[in-house]
């Protein structure tokens, strides 16, 4: 399942790489533009990129896996080459692969041929002095001017914020709870927003998936650049929906101001919910969508035009809402990774056990799950089907030992091939060592007979 897992990858790659060209309305000739500039920056040439083009517009997301067991792994560069690389990068940042492999065998550091320009752009990236990379750090300042998506839908905003304390778990531990929510950038209407328990990815992929049930899928959503977000089951999501995934500039946090200014008349919020003192989060985010609804959804924002409210502004929208399949959907957002299975047969899996089969003890298996509902986990193991297995409930009697597979049986035989090959090494030996004295030879030498 390894090479299925990595053509994944690949796709999710090649669709994000797509996503500017994928914009709904682009002109021509701003597309012909951003088709050299992906050229410049990624090495690709633009029959390639057409190619892809082709493939994701016939096929969709699955049209973008590379055929067979997926992309070969890339040839090693000796470590002194690649240090000159990176020195001839820097030295020049606008210096292309194509240019900096020429230098390289001018230099007579490497044969004509020896390195391939997609093999030394991927070792380049790996090592954060790519073409990207050098141009991200190089641009500096603040956006020149305000800037608004036309319909709704078009892009959707997303952060995180630290919420109240509250008593978490069955010991009633005071913890920490966060805040994630989804704006449109066009009406500033409020997808969804909740307050979560825990803060990691989990959190924001939940988030997304219940405002993608409510209201469509969105065609890009912008990120800052928190770990929470920058993930690749972020991206093998967005890649699944054909949405592009846009990440602000690091140190920039101007370009995220639509979120932030709404997480700040949500101290309102914070200050309302701390004279209630809500006991639980179920409470806490009752009292939140109260407010999200009464006193910022359809209340007038000055941003929108005739300061209407955001729904209205959202409502009244003439763009079509495009929603997907609940088992696509639900399928883009699987995770998965690997366990072992143990002596009994079952694999351990966030604190619980699921009973995997006997016959596969010592075996590790791909365990494909949903987050949000983990009472059943897919199992792959290369060789068979995938399978639903279920937690594992102990009950008063021991299960039954499985029969034994046929091909695990004994063989029947007549003789012992061990002892056969024994006396045969035996009688190898007695030839091979010659006795160490001869003793009718002394005796003779001796006069006896």
């Amino acid at each position: 399942m390894k090479d299925q897992k990595k053509a994944e990858a690949i796709a999710a790659e090649r669709m994000q790489l797509l996503s500017p060209l994928l914009v709904e309305g682009l002109d021509p000739a701003k597309a012909r533009e951003i088709k050299v500039r992906i050229c410049e920056q990624t090495g690709l040439s633009e029959r390639t990129l057409r190619r892809y083009l082709a493939k994701y517009r016939q096929d969709g997301f699955a049209g973008l896996k590379p055929k067979g067991k997926g992309r070969p792994s890339s040839p090693t560069i000796p470590p002194d080459v690649l240090e000159q690389a990176i020195l001839l990068r820097r030295e020049v940042p606008s210096r292309s692969v194509a240019q900096i492999i020429q230098i390289l065998e001018w230099e007579g550091r490497v044969q004509p041929g020896e390195i391939k320009r997609s093999t030394l752009q991927e070792k380049l990236a790996e090592r954060g002095y790519s073409t990207r990379h050098m141009r991200m750090y190089a641009q500096s300042g603040v956006a020149a001017r305000r800037f608004q998506q036309r319909h709704r839908n078009r892009l959707w905003h997303s952060d995180l914020k630290y919420g109240p304390y509250l008593p978490i778990g069955p010991g009633g531990t005071m913890k920490q709870v966060f805040l994630v929510t989804f704006i449109d950038d066009a009406t500033r209407f409020v997808l969804h927003g909740e307050f979560y328990p825990v803060m990691d990815k989990t959190i924001v992929e939940d988030c997304l998936r219940k405002a993608i049930q409510k209201f469509g899928v969105p065609e890009a959503v912008y990120f800052d650049n928190g770990k929470q977000y920058r993930t690749k089951s972020m991206t093998r999501i967005c890649s699944k929906l054909g949405i592009r995934l846009l990440f602000a500039k690091p140190y920039s946090p101007e370009a995220t101001g639509k979120v932030e200014r709404f997480n700040r008349v949500v101290d309102a919020f914070l200050s309302e919910a701390a004279l209630e003192k809500p006991k639980t989060l179920e409470r806490l985010n009752e009292l939140f969508q109260v407010w999200l609804s009464e006193c910022y959804q359809n209340k007038p924002h000055s941003a929108l035009e005739n300061k209407c409210s955001p729904e209205t502004a959202y409502r009244s929208d003439k763009k079509a809402l495009q929603f997907v399949d609940p088992v696509e959907l639900a399928n883009a957002f699987l995770h998965c990774e690997t366990r072992k299975v143990d002596k009994s047969g079952c694999i351990s899996f966030m604190d619980r056990k699921y009973e995997v089969g006997l016959p596969f003890i010592g075996c590790t298996v791909d365990v494909v799950f949903d987050p949000a509902d983990i009472s059943e986990l897919t199992i792959e193991y290369e060789g068979h089907a995938p399978w639903t297995v279920r937690e594992l409930v102990i009950g008063e009697r021991a299960g039954k030992r499985p029969p034994l597979p046929e091909h695990l049986g004994p063989q029947p035989a007549d003789t012992s091939r061990l002892l056969a090959a024994a006396e045969e090494r035996n009688r190898e030996r007695k030839t091979q060592q010659a006795p160490a004295v001869a003793y009718r030879r002394v005796s003779k030498e001796d006069g006896h007979v």
